[in-house]
């Protein structure tokens, strides 16, 4: 008799002799990601999403279709009005050195690709939360020095540098840090220098958000 594209049969182990010709399992197909959007909120640490859609639905026990939405952490430092939002109340927002490799391959393909730099901190003291945080704040301790890379668009004009990167604060002075995506890893840490021209080691390095 005919052979019906039953995917359960493959469960049931009845299926048609010619069930794999005549029944090709066909996965799921979904299109690229969007552009992220703007974060959630201003002047305050959030999230942006990014989503796709599903071009061809899973058949024949094919490949089931993957996340459709994705998001990252983010802050907007201006207001909806256009107003800059009071930095006293935002610390260092820091995130992986690697989500920095997807952001200047964007800013070339943009033509807005400008020059940055990087800041070189000592950690003073960390959360407990960092200690069940993304994979990427494995590792740190107090006394270790880490490397922040400042970059487009977190370089900021009119002085072209990144909120929280202890510029014009006293010598020795204690700042704030946290890392973007987890609000209970945070802690302090000084700044030892600024290194105009840089290239942050891969671990530990990180990003200005």
């Amino acid at each position: 008799g005919p052979c019906y594209c039953d995917q359960a049969c493959a469960r049931t182990l009845d299926c048609c002799h010619d069930y794999a010709r005549a029944c090709p399992a066909i996965p799921c197909v979904v299109s690229q990601w969007s552009a992220w959007s703007g974060c959630a909120e201003p002047c305050k640490t959030t999230y942006r999403v990014r989503t796709r859609h599903i071009i061809q639905e899973p058949r024949n026990g094919g490949e089931a279709c993957p996340a459709l939405e994705e998001r990252a952490g983010c802050v907007e430092y201006w207001t909806r009005r256009g107003t800059e939002c009071q930095q006293s109340l935002i610390p260092a927002l820091i995130t992986t050195g690697g989500f920095g490799k997807a952001r200047k391959k964007r800013a070339a393909a943009n033509g807005s690709e400008r020059a940055g730099y990087c800041v070189e901190f000592q950690l003073v003291s960390l959360a407990p939360g960092c200690r069940h945080s993304q994979p990427w704040m494995s590792g740190l301790r107090e006394g270790l020095r880490v490397c922040v890379e400042c970059q487009p668009p977190a370089l900021h004009p009119p002085g072209q540098q990144c909120h929280g990167d202890g510029a014009g604060r006293p010598q020795n002075q204690l700042l704030h840090w946290q890392a973007v995506g987890n609000h209970r890893c945070k802690g302090t840490w000084r700044r030892i220098r600024r290194l105009d021209t840089c290239s942050c080691p891969s671990v530990p390095s990180f990003l200005f958000i």
